[in-house]
């Protein structure tokens, strides 16, 4: 089994020309979970693979990750064979954000008859979910208000950070062996993301390592993040990632 991490967007909500931040992970070169579900992030999923995604997971329900969510509504719902099949999985406290940022509208489809949820499996969670035989951990990030934000892991393959500020003391618990890390990072940070000053603070140079950056600004942040001797990752970059950890 082969595992790969595709990114289809690195940019923040104010940088749509990077693509809004969002990883698929692959494998053996198909489309396993796709990691937050962005306007632009779901246009590069199509043109990507040719079929809107089957698993999505949720970091948070900022628009730059969700808002394709609506758009999925129209093709699942209108694809009988998906149907009710596509999972949502997302921490069962951002059930009710996702509620009312994409699916409170009062009449998903103007003829009625169908609630925003019907076209997907919802799938809340706390610690974790099963998927496809993976077992995938859930973890709590720092991104605005406590208890609204969560990354992702696979034991001995990658933890995806969405967006954070730095948590060195939740990486330290779920990073082992080969594990890439994908941690949000732009060239200064503020109360809500990481910058460039913060990783040098807050991380062990042996955890920086595995680092590869996104959600930054410009391809100009990008240079500058390199040239102080850190892997950014670029549009439609794919990264092979080692095997999943026995058990995972």
């Amino acid at each position: 089994m082969s595992l790969a991490l595709r990114f289809l967007g690195v940019g923040g909500a104010q940088s749509p020309e990077l693509g809004s931040t969002c990883g698929v992970l692959e494998r053996n070169g198909r489309p396993l979970l796709m990691i937050d579900c962005g306007a632009e992030a779901l246009s590069a999923y199509l043109a990507q693979y040719g079929e809107a995604p089957r698993t999505v997971y949720v970091t948070h329900t900022h628009m730059d990750h969700v808002a394709g969510l609506e758009r999925m509504f129209y093709k699942t719902w209108f694809d009988e064979r998906r149907r009710g099949e596509v999972r949502v999985f997302a921490h069962a406290n951002l059930v009710p954000l996702l509620q009312s940022r994409v699916a409170d509208f009062p009449e998903p489809l103007a003829e009625g008859g169908a609630n925003f949820w019907d076209a997907f499996r919802l799938v809340p969670l706390s610690r974790g979910f099963w998927f496809d035989g993976l077992w995938f951990d859930v973890f709590a990030t720092r991104h605005h208000a406590p208890s609204t934000s969560f990354g992702v892991a696979l034991a001995g393959s990658f933890a995806w950070t969405g967006d954070t500020r730095p948590i060195p003391e939740v990486l330290a618990a779920i990073v082992s062996g080969d594990m890439l890390v994908v941690h949000d990072c732009g060239l200064r940070g503020n109360p809500s993301h990481t910058g460039l000053d913060d990783l040098a603070r807050e991380y062990p140079q042996d955890l920086l390592r595995r680092f590869v950056l996104c959600h930054y600004a410009s391809e100009t942040e990008a240079q500058a993040m390199e040239a102080a001797g850190m892997r950014v990752a670029r549009r439609g970059e794919v990264i092979a990632l080692a095997g999943p950890q026995a058990g995972a």
